[in-house]
């Protein structure tokens, strides 16, 4: 069952609808609410391998759903930690819980300035009203 819409203020979140949320040196990456319902139910995910160095605005991965493939955009660049196995195995965990079960992978971000220039909340929902 989908959930419902939501966009949680802890976080921080990309124009192209991913969202971070950063712990220190690390951050958890993986797409909001909006992306999820946009995508309809998610059917494969391809992540990036454990080691790979992503980039800020830059393609780390797929997730295909019934509708369409999309590219996976970061919100921050850094060097992949560990990959959500629960989301490879059952990808529609993203549409179940976008927030939490969800989550896409974990970093340990390369450059911490990059924060400053995401969204927060109220301006991410700008982005949503206006999509």
């Amino acid at each position: 069952m989908a959930s419902s819409e939501s966009y949680p203020d802890d976080l921080l979140y990309h124009p192209e609808h991913d969202w971070a949320r950063i712990d220190g040196d690390d951050a958890v990456l993986g797409v909001t609410w909006y992306a999820q319902d946009a995508l309809g139910e998610l059917v494969h995910y391809e992540p990036p391998d454990v080691g790979a160095t992503i980039s800020k605005d830059a393609s780390y991965g797929e997730v295909e759903s019934v509708k369409a493939v999309s590219d996976l955009i970061s919100p921050l660049s850094g060097e992949v930690l560990e990959v959500n196995q629960k989301v490879v195995d059952a990808p529609e965990t993203v549409n179940e819980d976008p927030y939490g079960d969800g989550w896409l992978i974990r970093i340990r971000l390369t450059n911490a300035d990059e924060q400053a220039q995401l969204l927060d909340l109220a301006a991410y929902k700008k982005v949503v009203e206006e999509a």
